[in-house]
C-alpha cells in the first residue's frame, strides 16, 4: 500500500457558477435541485425527450433550471463544471468536449462528498462486482446494533445527497458504490472501504477489465483505518492488488477476509464461528469470536463472505463483537437473492434472480448440490464456459430460457454433456411457468431447483425483480397444484 497525505477536496463556491447536469433521473434531478439551491446557474442536458423526461424538465424549469432535451452530447457554452449521472459513459462527446475545455466532471457521489459539513459522518464504503447491496445492508444492521445512527446509502436506499444535506444526523454511513460512481468521484476519501470481488462486468462501459478494476480500486484511495480485501480471490488483478496500489493515510491497514482459517490481520471462519484476527490485541496469537455461521441469513458461502466483509468494516470503526452477532441476526436479505421460495415434493426451490452475471451465478451454484438450474436471458457479452466447467458436477439438469440461452446450451454441451438440458424457445408470459414445470420433471427429492440466470432479464421481463416474482408465482402454483 502506498502511503501519503490525504488529498482534501477543494471548496467549490457554486454561487453564480454555470454547472451542467448530465442526465435526468434518479441522480440528475436531485443534483440539479441542490445546485440550483446553492445559487448555481444550472443547465440539464438529457439524451431522451420522452414523456417522463418532459415532465421532469417542466418541474425543474419551474425552479429556474434550464433543461435541454434530446441532446446530451453538446457542451453548453460557459460550463464551468459538469455533474453527471453515473451511467453516462466516459467516451461520450460531452465529456470529450469538457476535457478539451478543462472543465471538471463530477458524479453525484463526488458532489455529495464535496458538500459534507465540518462534522459530517464518516463513510464506510463497499464495492465489488457482486454482493454490494447485501454487504452494505449487513453493515448498517451491525452499526445499528452498536447503537450508532446510520443508514445504507449510495447505490442503494437513501441517496447520498439526501444523507449529506438532510436534517437527520448520522454518526457513520454504510455506502454502496458502483464502478460508475467511483469513476466520477476523484476526491472521495472513506474512513475504511472494501472491494468484495472482481469479475468481468460492464466492460462495454469501462473499455477493459483493467479500467474496470482501476475504477473499483479508487474506493481505497485515502482510506484512514482499513482497506478490506478478499483473501480468497484468485482473479487478477485481485482485490489485494488494488489495496497495494492505493495511496492511503499513514497507519491504514490491509485487512483480509476468508472463508478459511484467518491469518493475522484477517477475519475468517473456524469450526462454524466467524472470528476476527485483525482488530484484537496480539493478533498473532489471539482471535475474537464474532458470530456463528448460522447467524448469517442465508448461510451460503458467498453470503458468509459478505458478512465477514461487513464485520471487518464495522470492527474497523470500533464496533464491539456482540454488535456484529446481533446485527447479522437482525438482517433480512432483499428479495430475489438466494431466497428459499418453497419445498415441493422434497425439492427446494430457490430464487436468485439477482444473479445477473456469471460471477454471481457461480457463487449461487456453489451453495447447493445437486441442482436443476434455470438460466438464460441477455448475456451482455458474457461467456459461460468457465461457469459451466466449475459447476458441472453439481448439476442434475438445466432448463434454459431467454434470448441468449444458446450460449449456455453450447457451454453445457462442451463441459457437461451428460447433463440433460431443456431448451425453452418461448418468451411469452407463461415461459417461466413452463420452465419451473420442466425443472420439476428433472428434479429428485433432495435436489434444489435454482433460478440463477447468469444473464440480465430485459429480454423477457422488466427487471430481475419481475423475473424472480414470476418464478416464485410458478413455484407456489406448483405447490398448490400438487398439494
Amino acid at each position: 500500500m502506498g502511503s501519503g497525505q490525504v488529498i482534501s477536496s477543494e471548496p467549490f463556491d457554486f454561487q453564480g457558477k454555470h454547472v451542467t447536469v448530465a442526465g435526468l433521473g434518479v441522480s440528475g434531478v436531485p443534483a440539479a435541485k441542490v445546485l440550483n439551491g446553492l445559487g448555481a446557474r444550472v443547465t440539464v442536458v438529457n439524451d431522451g425527450a420522452d414523456e417522463r423526461a418532459r415532465a421532469q424538465a417542466a418541474d425543474l424549469e419551474a425552479l429556474g433550471v434550464t433543461v435541454r432535451l434530446g441532446d446530451g452530447d453538446t457542451l453548453p457554452e460557459g460550463t464551468e463544471l459538469i455533474v453527471t449521472a453515473p451511467g453516462w459513459k466516459p467516451d461520450k462527446p460531452l465529456f470529450t468536449a469538457a476535457e478539451q475545455a478543462g472543465v471538471p466532471v463530477w458524479g453525484d457521489v463526488e458532489l455529495a462528498w464535496r458538500l459534507r459539513g465540518p462534522d459530517a459522518a464518516d463513510w464506510l464504503a463497499v464495492t465489488g462486482t457482486n454482493g454490494k447491496t447485501t454487504t452494505v445492508q449487513m453493515l448498517a444492521s451491525i452499526l445499528k446494533a452498536a447503537g450508532l445512527r446510520t443508514a445504507a446509502v449510495g447505490n442503494i436506499g437513501v441517496s447520498l445527497l439526501d444523507a449529506v444535506l438532510g436534517e437527520e444526523q448520522y454518526d457513520v454511513l454504510a455506502v454502496e458504490l458502483s464502478s460508475y460512481q467511483l469513476h466520477w468521484a476523484p476526491s472521495l476519501r472513506a474512513h475504511s472501504a472494501a472491494v468484495l470481488n472482481l469479475a468481468p462486468d460492464h466492460l462495454d462501459w469501462h473499455g477493459s477489465m483493467e479500467a474496470y478494476a482501476a475504477d473499483k480500486g479508487r474506493i481505497y484511495e485515502g482510506n484512514r483505518v482499513a482497506c478490506v480485501y478478499n483473501a480468497d480471490a484468485t482473479e487478477k488483478p485481485s482485490t489485494e492488488d488494488l489495496v497495494r496500489a492505493a495511496d492511503v493515510e499513514k497507519g491504514c491497514r490491509a485487512v483480509g477476509f476468508t472463508l478459511g482459517t484467518p491469518a493475522p490481520s484477517q477475519l475468517g471462519v473456524v469450526e462454524g464461528i466467524l472470528v476476527d484476527r485483525a482488530f484484537v490485541e496480539n493478533r498473532q496469537k489471539n482471535a475474537q469470536e464474532l458470530a456463528e455461521v448460522a447467524d448469517v441469513n442465508p448461510p451460503a458461502p458467498h453470503n458468509i463472505a459478505n458478512a465477514l466483509a461487513a464485520a471487518a468494516l464495522a470492527r474497523a470503526y470500533g464496533v464491539p463483537a456482540r454488535a456484529v452477532r446481533d446485527g447479522l441476526r437482525a438482517f433480512t436479505p432483499d428479495a430475489h437473492r438466494i431466497a428459499h421460495v418453497a419445498d415441493v415434493d422434497g425439492v427446494a426451490y430457490v430464487d436468485d434472480s439477482k444473479a445477473t452475471n456469471t460471477h454471481a451465478a457461480e457463487a449461487s451454484l456453489a451453495a447447493y448440490e445437486p441442482i436443476v438450474w434455470i438460466a438464460g436471458g441477455l448475456a451482455k457479452g458474457a461467456t459461460f464456459d468457465d461457469l459451466v466447467a466449475k459447476s458441472a458436477k453439481r448439476l442434475r439438469g438445466a432448463v434454459l430460457i431467454g434470448a441468449d440461452r444458446a450460449l449456455i446450451r453450447e457451454a453445457l454441451a462442451r463441459h457437461a454433456p451428460e447433463v440433460p438440458v431443456v431448451d425453452l424457445d418461448r418468451a411469452d408470459t407463461g415461459a417461466m411457468r413452463a420452465a419451473v414445470r420442466e425443472a420439476q420433471k428433472l428434479a429428485h427429492a433432495g435436489d434444489t431447483v435454482l433460478l440463477a440466470p447468469a444473464c440480465a432479464s430485459m429480454d423477457m421481463f422488466a427487471n430481475y425483480n419481475k423475473r424472480g416474482d414470476a418464478f416464485a408465482d410458478a413455484v407456489r402454483e406448483l405447490g398448490s397444484a400438487d398439494g
